[in-house]
């Protein structure tokens, strides 16, 4: 399990742990992290640990750019699957499923491969309390991002928030050929 950010994501990472993960990898940065500086980071964590499968999120909650997994996934050179609502192994393959517009589409990746999920993936789990107790014996190594030669030094910057312009109030007329005036005078109909 990863984390990058400020030091009190350990707290997540110990729900994790406390989850059925094993060990944890915390890196902190005080610099709000790009999805680039963030998949560079787990590059690097993916050359150390040598993964078979890497699993994130569909997007991140603080810019909700749906970016990192597919930057991870090309930086590696693995194939990808995205919004994954179904993952299953089959032989040396995985077969991702995800929700499209027209159904569900499944693809089959070779192994190593990254995955973003959605939130149908899986149901919700909650830590029992002697898993919370032996947690907090389960290792976290804490690692800054100069520990793997990574750059986070933010490169975007936010120009404008704005919220957007309000709706105009619409207009009650009492009869069909009355709307049907209105649309005529609007151009709407010929």
């Amino acid at each position: 399990m990863v984390s990058i950010g400020e030091a009190k994501a350990q707290e997540t990472l110990r729900t994790a742990l406390a989850m059925g993960a094993d060990r944890g990898i915390l890196v902190t940065t005080d610099v709000t992290t790009e999805s680039l500086g963030v998949a560079k980071l787990l590059a690097k964590i993916c050359a150390d640990e040598q993964p078979g499968l890497v699993i994130l999120g569909k997007q991140a909650i603080d810019d909700d750019a749906n970016q990192t997994g597919q930057m991870l996934a090309a930086l590696l050179g693995w194939p990808q699957g995205t919004f994954a609502s179904k993952v299953e192994k089959s032989g040396d393959a995985l077969h991702v499923t995800r929700e499209i517009d027209g159904g569900l589409e499944t693809v089959a990746l070779a192994l190593p491969a990254v995955v973003t999920t959605d939130l149908r993936l899986n149901e919700p789990r909650y830590a029992s309390l002697p898993n919370i107790m032996k947690a907090k014996s389960k290792p976290i190594a804490m690692k800054t991002p100069a520990d793997y030669g990574v750059d986070v030094t933010p490169r975007l910057t936010t120009l404008k928030v704005a919220e957007p312009a309000k709706r105009q109030a619409g207009a009650k007329v009492e009869t069909v050929e009355a709307l049907v005036a209105k649309l005529k005078d609007m151009g709407a109909v010929a």
